[in-house]
């Protein structure tokens, strides 16, 4: 048994292939020993295994012995051999394939470098170390200028800390058209930023509004204001008391407002889902 590859069972399955699989590539090779065409693609994994040196850990799974997680991977041929990333498959081929199909194969799973860098932040972001990982997708885009992943996760980031001119550069260079969520509900909180720094200052308006609270244009102004520094619920108020107010215009204006905070405090589950029952009994 080889440092890089290994028999897996059943038991083994989630530490071994699932959790290393967010640190490093993890190939699972469904075989059985019946199997000839297992017999072939064996040695070929095995040789690359080593060769690639650890960019890949190879995990050989007999399907005769282990049938539960072949069962649960859908295994229905073999040899089955499935590419794991972070705990998920991502590539995977059926059948004894040439040794220079097996590294198109291999070398389509294993991050880049700027991949890497990016996986990288991923995991200094789930341990809350923000600054880490901003550090390594600015790197990440310097290694691949052309990587929308690293993009999109470093404008998250920057928006999540305010930081909406350094995240609007960041997105600068990718068409909106080929914007995923996440970067389009950054792109909706720059645009808010931007609307707001017009504005005046929050205790301006909140003085203002002790003056003239009738004034719906200046709540929903106000409202702009919180919700560009992230106070998304007094950003909700103040919509909700202009869509209780009027009838007309300003109600709709109000409403498609509150609509789109929805969208971008999509994580506040209990607040978005407060006011979304707040906004519909008031429509209805």
């Amino acid at each position: 048994m080889s440092e890089f590859f290994k028999d897996v069972t059943t038991a083994e399955f989630d530490a071994e292939v699932l959790e290393t699989s967010g640190t490093v590539p993890v190939v699972v090779d469904f075989w059985a020993p019946w199997c000839a065409p297992c017999k072939v693609l064996k040695p070929i994994l095995e040789k690359l295994a080593a060769e690639y040196g650890g960019r890949f850990v190879l995990a050989k799974v007999n399907t005769d012995e282990n049938p539960e997680i072949a069962a649960k991977f859908g295994v229905r041929g073999i040899p089955s051999v499935k590419g794991f990333r972070s705990g998920e498959v991502v590539a995977e081929f059926t059948g004894a394939l040439p040794e220079s199909a097996v590294r198109a194969f291999l070398d389509e799973l294993i991050p880049s470098a700027g991949e890497k860098l990016r996986l990288e932040a991923k995991s200094a972001t789930g341990s809350g170390d923000f600054e880490t990982a901003e550090s390594k997708l600015q790197e990440a885009l310097k290694v691949e200028p052309g990587s929308r992943a690293a993009r999109f996760d470093l404008a998250e980031l920057l928006v999540a800390r305010q930081a909406y001119a350094e995240a609007e550069l960041v997105l600068q260079p990718v068409p909106e058209i080929d914007y995923d969520e996440r970067a389009r509900q950054c792109a909706i909180r720059i645009k808010r930023w931007k609307s707001a720094a017009e504005l005046p200052a929050i205790g301006n308006l909140k003085a203002a509004m002790e003056k003239n609270p009738a004034d719906l244009d200046l709540r929903i102004k106000l409202s702009e204001r919180h919700v560009a520094e992230g106070d998304m619920e007094a950003g909700l108020e103040q919509l909700m008391a202009v869509v209780r107010a009027d009838r007309g215009p300003w109600r709709e204006k109000a409403r498609k407002a509150m609509v789109e905070i929805f969208s971008i405090a999509a994580e506040q589950t209990e607040l978005v889902s407060r006011y979304r029952r707040m906004l519909a009994s008031e429509l209805h």
